[in-house]
């Protein structure tokens, strides 16, 4: 079945969508992790509700009958509602002819933006006027782009338009890719592989005829193929439908495609009816299927395709980084005297505004080193050119060998993660072989399975025996249960640039907050002032301050490279203590906790500051200093626990004993309780 929407069928929702174009917003909402509803009335077309799901699942559509409203919306959908809500729709655009749809909204002389990111793991972020990311459901740190609150909104790296291609230009990539035609068409153009069969169909060229024996003939041929389809689109020339193989619906297509001909189909008006009758007809059919068992096979089967799909993507972004430092080396002369000249500029003391006029006169004076400037990006240092179709973002502090390296070393660490995505694809068809031979056993294990499958064990991370939560913006916050773990927490997992965070009263874990994990890449990592905040609450009340009975703790922070466990000379440290050296950065913080289960892929209690806990748990608990002990309150918690949610799941998922390890020292009280 399909669980995501393609290059094509993006194309095709944003030109219907065109026709709401001066709609007002009216409210918004989130479902989960993973889905927003935009709610918009437009004079013409009345009641819109626009569904974006960026999960497991990804599409973007409108919905007849959208879901009732959450009780409590969370921040993102109530920030939406302060900044836009009665604002325009302005504009809705494909991003290229990639995954990634840019909807503006207008509201007096302020103007916002929402991106929705159909591809890899799914976002859904809102940016103010100026591009910054207000707030997203997911923060991204990679070497090639950041999407985080505060911090300016990065698309991907360009891929081909097919649109925008003349023949000439089409020939071209198809002639470098050096695959074959249909790899070519799915890969470098975009298509996906179900569209690139059918357009060399459609041409009457055999889809796996090698780019080294294609014609000139083949070539048009393919050429006219792609630009009937993409004309179609661009009019609205649509004859939308469902495609089902039996009971099951399978697809959903913007036209009638060759693969489904002898397939049952149902036809509608429009492309977003037929989405949102689609993904309907998944949810019944798959409920259906629960009720046998299947579920879970079934979602077993989609990780392993998304996963297929994510090496495929790593592969290409790979060669992209390859080809980009290659095109570096065969450009070298015209981008070292570029690199020279604005690394001078600025040595100088000339800034970026400067810069800008002097690249602006060499383009209007044909210098060649100009021309090739697509823009300049002031707040990191960048240079942006375009070269034989890639925008390559240059350093000019350094040269050309630098910077062409750089970007070998992001290939490789794209290379790294795509062999260890190898390794996780084939854990996941050995479960789901697991799972296809426990459900010919013994049918009526089939619901158990699932739970187990969905909900990931405790204990498999390096970070699940220590106390750790995660902060609003996604970074880890670990701290020591007892002297032993303090000690082998600076000893194995805190590193320089990680924070280091104690309160000012003796009797604390030594708490870090990481920068960055083992999996991740190192430097250019900004950490938020409000996860720094958060991890100061979090060294707070699992300190004696607590136990005190205190309302607040004053609390430190320094970067983890001024601890170390060498004292002054005289001067003995005691088990679990380090010293602590440079200027200090002081928080007051509340003595308020929240202690949650979490049913996600981190399924288990967590415990931690009330904001980041309680908008990450399905259910919690908030707590504050008070007479009732560690025991009778952990009983409390439980029983809260097994009231609120499926019992028997509460009972396989944790214990007394766990929540006890969670809770705060000293004695506590449940808040307005």
């Amino acid at each position: 079945m399909k669980q995501e929407l393609t290059s094509v069928d993006i194309a095709a929702v944003v030109s219907e969508l065109q026709s709401y174009i001066g709609a007002k917003f009216d409210k918004f909402y989130q479902y989960g992790d993973d889905t927003v509803r935009l709610k918009m009335r437009d004079y013409e077309e009345g009641r819109a509700d626009l569904f974006a799901e960026v999960g497991e699942t990804k599409r973007l559509h409108l919905v007849d009958e959208p879901p009732d409203a959450p009780q409590r919306p969370p921040n993102l959908p109530m920030l939406m509602r302060k900044r836009l809500s009665s604002g325009e729709l302005t504009s809705v655009e494909q991003h290229g002819f990639d995954r990634v749809v840019r909807l503006v909204g207008e509201r007096g002389d302020e103007k916002y933006s929402i991106v929705v990111e159909l591809f890899g793991d799914g976002n859904f972020v809102f940016l103010d006027g100026e591009g910054v990311v207000l707030r997203s459901l997911r923060t991204v740190r990679l070497k090639t782009r950041t999407v985080a609150g505060g911090e300016p909104y990065e698309y991907p790296p360009e891929r081909v338009d097919p649109s925008e291609l003349s023949y000439d230009g089409f020939v071209k990539e198809m002639e470098e890719s050096g695959s074959d035609v249909v790899r070519t068409l799915a890969s470098v153009m975009g298509f996906g592989g179900l569209y690139a069969e059918e357009i060399c169909f459609r041409a009457g060229v055999e889809k796996e005829l090698s780019i080294d024996e294609a014609t000139e003939e083949d070539y048009e041929a393919v050429y006219d193929a792609v630009r009937t389809l993409i004309n179609r689109l661009e009019t609205g020339d649509l004859e939308p439908r469902v495609v089902y193989d039996g009971d099951a619906p399978v697809d959903v297509t913007p036209f009638p495609l060759v693969r489904y001909e002898d397939n049952e189909k149902e036809e509608h008006d429009t492309f977003n009816e037929a989405l949102d009758a689609y993904f309907t007809a998944v949810e019944e059919y798959e409920e259906e299927q629960d009720e046998d068992g299947d579920d879970a096979v079934e979602k077993q089967r989609r990780i392993v395709e998304h996963q297929e799909r994510a090496i495929e993507e790593r592969k290409e972004e790979e060669e992209r980084l390859r080809e980009k430092a290659e095109t570096l080396y065969e450009n070298y002369g015209v981008v070292d005297e570029l690199l020279t000249a604005v690394g001078d500029a600025r040595a100088s003391g000339a800034t970026w505004d400067e810069v800008e006029d002097t690249l602006e006169e060499g383009r209007e004076e044909g210098v060649r080193s100009a021309e090739i400037v697509e823009r300049v990006d002031a707040q990191n240092d960048r240079v942006y050119v375009t070269l034989d179709g890639y925008e390559i973002p240059l350093d000019p502090r350094d040269g050309v060998e630098a910077n062409a390296s750089a970007l070998y070393e992001e290939a490789k660490e794209v290379a790294e993660k795509r062999e260890g995505a190898k390794e996780a694809l084939e854990d996941t068809r050995a479960e789901l072989e697991k799972m296809l031979k426990a459900r010919e056993r013994d049918d009526t294990d089939a619901e158990d399975e699932e739970e187990t499958t969905t909900l990931k064990p405790r204990g498999q991370d390096w970070y699940d025996r220590f106390r750790w939560f995660r902060t609003s913006d996604g970074f880890l916050v670990i701290g020591g249960r007892d002297a032993d773990q303090n000690d082998e927490i600076y000893k194995k997992y805190a590193e320089p640039d990680d924070v280091f965070f104690h309160t000012q009263a003796p009797g604390g874990p030594i708490t870090i907050l990481k920068r960055t994990e083992p999996d991740e890449p190192k430097g250019g990592i900004e950490i938020p002032e409000r996860s720094r905040e958060e991890a100061a609450q979090f060294a707070g009340i699992y300190s004696s301050v607590w136990d005190s009975g205190q309302g607040a703790a004053e609390v430190y922070s320094v970067p983890a490279s001024n601890i170390s466990k060498t004292p002054e000379s005289g001067e003995y440290i005691e088990k679990g203590s380090v010293v602590v050296r440079g200027d200090r950065t002081y928080y007051t913080v509340k003595m308020e906790a929240s202690v949650g289960m979490r049913l996600d892929e981190s399924a288990g209690v967590v415990g931690g500051p009330p904001v980041p806990i309680e908008s990450q748990a399905e259910f919690s608990v908030r707590l504050e200093p008070g007479r009732y002990s560690r025991n009778d309150m952990a009983q409390k918690v439980y029983r809260r626990f097994r009231d609120e949610l499926d019992e028997g799941l509460v009972r396989r998922l944790t214990s007394v004993d766990e929540v006890r390890s969670f809770l705060p020292p000293g004695g506590s009280r449940i808040v307005n309780d």
